[in-house]
């Protein structure tokens, strides 16, 4: 068994995302583990280069975690020929551009979403990716999170029959800062630097409808900015001028060419009262299944209760007790350190690979058709997107 040095510049990791979930939980986790597994038993361990432009705390980052190599300089690392491959989690207004260089400079590329705050430029990179013909990649982690595997086991499996609708509910409360100290970061409310619930997530949900439930065909949505006023990481008050939540219906044409009803709530100002911050109710024709990121129940035909609609007497039944729960078959690792595997396989010994910035781009596609809605008050259709 042989193992094989994979060279691997990583831009932007010193904010939360990158730095959590990406360094931390992906690839020093694989490095920890020894590498990636090959199809032939051999492994491929990445030797990250940390690139930011903060010397010191990329230094920092870098020697708590044993990373030899860290810098400022960019240019002098996409110049380097033996790392072959570029990440950013930098900032979306950046990503572009920044994809646009190191696939000049003959690297494959993978980053977070959105891939671009606008679908000419999300289209312009995935055509550029696309005609260099090296890999490309961007993050979908959704898709390998324990309850969203689950619940695609049952679709799999014909659980639901005829699928009828999806529910989606996301959120929690971001403290504004003045009273609490705030838990993300000041530019996700100011639309000027890139932020807004739309543009975060509707990336996420694309992405998920269209491989769990159906693809999306048309979307109705209404955002809204319920907090106008926030407090930044210095304590100083400033205007929110982005969404912070969004209220949507997304039109859907499920894997069996059934119609699909998809409803998503998401906001940033909202008080969890349900099982997880996000959770995924599905109703079909023969069963129902709720999706938290790690839990999935189910109810099937034949165990579907009759309950008693009477206003004036308190209800008896325990609902959430009629419910059984989808076993843990397997150990489920890290969502985002598999897709990184996938990655690092797709490009040492090509194998099969569907999370394209073709299909980020899709999901800036639904971003923009949201924010047309809002605007103009009416369901915009989502064609098949070109690339």
């Amino acid at each position: 068994m042989a193992t094989q040095r994979l060279g691997l510049i990583m831009h932007g990791v010193t904010g939360r995302m990158g730095m959590n979930q990406h360094l931390i939980r992906s690839i020093v986790a694989i490095r920890h583990q020894g590498g990636v597994t090959l199809s032939n038993g051999d492994k491929v361990m990445p030797d990250p280069i940390l690139i930011g432009r903060n010397a010191e705390k990329i230094e920092a980052l870098a020697r708590a975690h044993r990373i030899e190599r860290w810098g400022t300089d960019l240019d002098k690392a996409l110049a380097n020929q033996e790392d072959t491959v570029f990440f950013d989690a930098g900032t979306t207004q950046m990503r572009p551009t920044l994809l646009a260089r190191a696939l000049r400079a003959g690297k494959h590329v993978y980053c977070e979403k959105p891939i671009a705050t606008t679908l000419g430029e999300a289209v312009e990179i995935a055509k550029t990716a696309e005609k260099s013909g090296l890999k490309h990649g961007a993050v979908q982690d959704k898709l390998f999170l324990p309850g969203l595997r689950k619940l695609d086991m049952l679709r799999r499996a014909g659980f639901f029959g005829r699928m009828l609708s999806v529910r989606l509910e996301f959120g929690y409360w971001v403290f504004e800062g003045d009273l609490q100290p705030i838990q993300r970061p000041s530019w996700n409310y100011r639309a000027e630097d890139g932020g807004g619930m739309i543009l975060d997530m509707m990336c996420h949900w694309r992405y998920v409808l269209d491989n769990l439930f159906g693809e999306v065909k048309s979307i109705s949505c209404l955002g809204a900015t319920h907090i106008p006023q926030r407090w930044d990481e210095a304590g100083k008050p400033y205007p929110a001028t982005a969404d912070d939540a969004a209220y949507a219906i997304a039109e859907l044409v499920g894997h069996g060419g059934e119609p699909v009803v998809a409803q998503m709530n998401m906001s940033w100002a909202t008080r969890v009262n349900r099982e997880d911050l996000v959770t995924f109710h599905v109703d079909g024709t023969h069963g129902s299944a709720v999706a938290t990121l790690t839990e999935c129940k189910a109810q099937s035909r034949v165990n579907t209760p009759r309950p008693v609609w009477n206003p004036d007497v308190k209800q008896t039944m325990n609902f959430f007790d009629q419910w059984q729960e989808v076993p843990d078959t397997q150990v489920y690792d890290n969502g985002f350190k598999i897709q990184w595997e996938h990655f690092i396989r797709h490009v040492v010994e090509n194998a099969p690979y569907k999370w394209t910035l073709p299909e980020g781009a899709k999901g800036v596609q639904l971003v923009e058709a949201a924010l047309q809605s809002w605007k103009e008050r009416r369901f915009v259709d989502v064609p098949p997107l070109s690339i």
